[in-house]
């Protein structure tokens, strides 16, 4: 029998058959996915070939077989970095909510996960949440940072799930999709998917006031069937984004602006550091590129952790 997979916790999986029956799954021995050193063999968004058994009243399956994914989203696992940690697969396309305090997310996060998300070829659309709740400096520096994205190609969307504002716009974008959902724990995933599908009734948390970090609220990522023609995925919140495997020569690939430029390098293999005649460099210089975004890029260039140091705000810019 072959389903997808909805749920995940680590041991247990909950499948979908294909004629909709939910199945509990384990899986049969230990799987190993080529060229992927993953703490997860099995995430939410696989298709997988599983057998049925019957134990008294109870139909349990056993995983045998997972089918080749058409992408993945990957992140570095927490405390060990040579292994990675698959969010989820066979997305169409992911929501990036971003919010710019309660709490903060920085531009290297952002960048990171868009480089990622390019690499796998995910398209990314980026979702401004809580926009009723900001004041007019704050406000200022979210039509700052959708001229930047908006520029190189990225789909920007300012939402408020509490005052319902263009969460109908968000619907219709998912509309045949498979979506994902991701951002900081407390950007307001759980609240926008509930307005999205109140009958879901996910459970939801206030921010921490101490620190102005949200609280965790969703453990496992887990896939839902949404009333009007669409699945969504829900997932954790991501505190930090480590980008794997990128070669340095590839990396600018993932930069549409400066892939943009690369071919207007004097040297091909140009990484836009220290080479003469750099178009990238020529770019940022005449405020063509972004200062934030290029940043980003010698950040995961040098291989240095995220920092909130690299946070993009109007003022930061002004300084460059």
């Amino acid at each position: 029998m072959t389903g997808i997979v909805y749920k995940s916790t680590g041991s247990w999986y909950q499948v979908k058959s294909d004629i909709g029956k939910f199945y509990k799954c384990r899986m049969k021995g230990k799987f190993r996915i080529q060229n992927i050193k993953s703490t997860n063999p099995i995430a939410v968004g696989d298709k997988v070939e599983f057998d049925v058994e019957q134990k008294g009243d109870d139909e349990t399956g056993v995983i045998k077989t997972i089918f080749e994914r058409d992408n993945f989203i990957v992140r570095k696992s927490v405390n060990l970095s040579k292994q990675t940690h698959i969010i989820a697969s066979n997305i169409d396309q992911v929501f990036l909510l971003i919010t710019i305090n309660n709490p903060p997310t920085f531009s290297a996060f952002i960048d990171r996960f868009l480089v990622s998300a390019r690499a796998y070829s995910i398209d990314v659309l980026l979702i401004f949440n809580k926009i009723d709740s900001y004041a007019l400096e704050e406000r200022a520096e979210i039509l700052y940072l959708k001229d930047i994205y908006e520029k190189i190609g990225y789909q920007c969307e300012e939402v408020s799930a509490t005052q319902n504002k263009n969460v109908s716009k968000i619907k219709e974008l998912m509309l045949g999709k498979t979506s994902m959902f991701v951002g900081h724990s407390g950007v307001g995933k759980t609240t926008l998917v509930n307005t999205i599908e109140p009958t879901l009734d996910l459970k939801t948390k206030e921010i921490s006031d101490q620190h102005s970090q949200g609280k965790h609220t969703t453990t496992f990522a887990e896939m839902f069937d949404l009333s009007f023609d669409a699945r969504i995925i829900d997932t954790p919140g991501i505190k930090g984004f480590g980008v794997v495997d990128i070669d340095k020569y590839e990396l600018g690939d993932y930069f549409p602006e400066f892939f943009a430029l690369k071919q207007d390098c004097k040297f091909n293999n140009c990484i836009h550091v220290k080479e003469p005649q750099c178009a990238v460099k020529e770019a940022l210089e005449a405020e063509e590129v972004s200062w934030s975004r290029y940043r980003s890029y010698l950040q995961i260039l040098e291989g240095e952790e995220e920092s909130e140091h690299y946070r993009t705000d109007i003022w930061d810019e002004e300084d460059n």
